[in-house]
């Protein structure tokens, strides 16, 4: 490696580094407010740059949470992952452990921020993937109609909303959450067999 090599290397490293820097700066801030009460201002202070970093990055707030949203996006797909012969159920309860919280604030704020809509709605879609891909032994065989009632049923079960109900609401341990969305699905699978 000649030092012209090396110092490109180098400076392509501290460049992401930055990026990344404000990347998570600006996630950080999501998780404790609005996004449309982040300032540019708050994201270079936290992510220690200037404003005219953040800028010469990203151009413009909006691409930069446009960025923000993507990073965000491809890591709830990797949390939500279930490796192998992995249990889907502690899988769900662990990606809603980290990021509950703060994809309710994103539901919340969707309908004012359609930068938001863009984070929710494939989050929707994907949970309902999820569903299909770890329930599918369970369905295979269903008709088509009564296929989509179970899918929907096991949505319900394991979703973010009955998660913050049973642990935010009812304020019970994280095992007994998941326990309780165990004997949901199981109860859901159960009466596909009886049908």
């Amino acid at each position: 490696m000649t030092p012209r090599t090396y110092t490109q290397a180098a400076r392509a490293g501290a460049t992401e580094a930055t990026r990344r820097a404000i990347i998570d700066a600006i996630v950080a801030l999501a998780h404790e407010r609005l996004t449309l009460e982040i300032t540019l201002d708050d994201v270079a202070r936290i992510a220690g740059v200037s404003v005219r970093t953040v800028l010469r990055h990203f151009g413009t707030r909006d691409r930069l949470l446009d960025e923000a949203v993507r990073v965000t996006v491809a890591a709830v797909e990797s949390e939500r992952r279930v490796a192998g012969d992995g249990d889907a159920f502690g899988t769900i309860i662990d990606h809603y452990e980290l990021r509950g919280d703060f994809m309710r604030r994103m539901l919340a704020q969707e309908d004012r921020d359609p930068r938001i809509a863009a984070f929710t709605v494939p989050g929707r879609l994907l949970h309902r993937r999820w569903v299909e891909d770890v329930f599918a032994d369970a369905l295979e065989g269903s008709e088509p109609e009564r296929r989509d009632e179970l899918v929907d049923l096991l949505v319900v079960a394991t979703d973010l909303q009955t998660w913050a109900l049973l642990r935010r609401d009812r304020g019970l341990e994280r095992d007994a959450v998941e326990q309780r969305m165990r004997t949901l699905a199981d109860r859901v699978l159960a009466g596909a067999v009886r049908a």
